[in-house]
This record gives structure tokens, C-alpha cells and sequence, in this order.
């Protein structure tokens, strides 16, 4: 009998570290690292246990958008509980959640992902639909076009500082973030 068979099954902790081990071959490799092959042999299991969890390569990639879905989402949540004003909340914590991607460069599953995001139309369906149930949930908070400017703004400062991550001499954008979260606080003309 090989260890397969007398190891404890341990099915959440095996997709769990195939979820991580995929995050971590896009951060380090790109997305074209991500193979069946490479993300079984990183997570020490078989192409037939990781098959066993996610049918296909593309399902896999799906399952680690969504994952990293989840914990943008928890992100957005704990930086909502700091702040005691309601109006414009989510904004500012997407904001935050923004830049503080930024700070993680190109070590970002995100920076490693996006790529994928806009070339996929899965991808794009998942991010829309996440962001759709998340303004939805904040409409009467953050439901004005001053808040969607601002949200776009971190958007556009986002996808910026990807795509300059190469840059001889990147941008200074530590201006930006305090000025976006004035533009989302209450009592700012709009």
C-alpha cells in the first residue's frame, strides 16, 4: 500500500494548498505557469487528486479568482468595521483595498491575475458580478456618481501601477490615496 492510501484525506486542506500553490506560480511565473502538471507537483499531489478538485485547468483558475474574490471581500469588510462613518464607507474601503495592493507590486495575485481577468470572459463575468452584489449591498451608502468616480479612480490608479511595475522609475502615488479618501468622505462637494 503506497502513502496515498494510509495518509489521512484531508479534502479542504489539499484544495486549499492547490489554491495557494496556483496564486504563487501566477505571482512568480505568470499565468502561463499554471499547468495541471506544475500546480499538482507544487502541492504534492497527483494530476488525478488535483483533477479530483477541479475539473479542468480553467476551473482551477476560476476557483482561485473567486478565492481571491473572497478575500478582497474580507479586506473591503474589515477596513468597513474601522470606519465609523457610514456614508461613502465601502468606497474609502476600496480604496484602501486598492492601494494596499499597490504596495505589494507585482507580488500581488491580483497583478498576477488581471491579465487573465481582462482576457477572460469568466473572469470578467465573476469580477462583475462581485462588484454588482457589492454596490448593490452599498447603494444607499455609496450609490452616488461622486463615489463611482472615486472607485473608478482606484481602478484606473490600480491597473496604472500594473501596468508600469517595469518602469525605469515608477510613480510616486502615495498623494493619491489621501485624496481619493477625502473625495469619498462626507461633507466633500459633489
Amino acid at each position: 500500500m503506497t502513502n496515498a492510501h494510509m495518509r489521512k484525506k484531508e479534502p479542504d486542506k489539499v484544495r486549499r494548498s492547490l489554491l495557494d500553490r496556483t496564486a504563487k506560480l501566477a505571482v512568480d511565473q505568470g499565468p502561463s505557469a499554471i499547468t495541471i502538471q506544475a500546480v499538482a507537483e507544487a502541492a504534492g499531489v497527483t494530476k488525478g487528486g488535483l483533477l479530483h478538485h477541479f475539473a479542468s485547468k480553467q476551473a482551477l483558475i476560476e476557483a482561485v479568482f473567486a478565492d481571491l474574490l473572497q478575500q478582497l471581500g474580507d479586506e473591503i469588510d474589515r477596513y468597513m468595521a474601522e470606519d465609523p462613518q457610514p456614508v461613502g464607507r465601502f468606497t474609502r474601503a476600496y480604496v484602501r483595498a486598492a492601494f494596499a495592493d499597490h504596495k505589494l507590486g507585482m507580488r500581488s495575485p491580483w497583478a498576477a491575475l488581471s491579465v487573465t481577468m481582462v482576457a477572460d470572459p469568466a473572469m470578467r463575468r465573476l469580477w462583475s458580478d462581485w462588484l454588482d452584489d457589492r454596490l448593490e449591498a452599498h447603494r444607499e451608502t455609496d450609490g452616488t456618481v461622486q463615489m463611482e468616480i472615486v472607485r473608478l479612480a482606484a481602478d484606473g490608479v490600480w491597473m496604472a501601477d500594473m501596468m508600469g511595475q517595469d518602469r525605469a522609475y515608477p510613480r510616486d502615488l502615495s498623494a493619491l490615496e489621501p485624496q481619493l479618501l477625502a473625495l469619498a468622505s462626507p461633507g466633500t462637494a459633489g
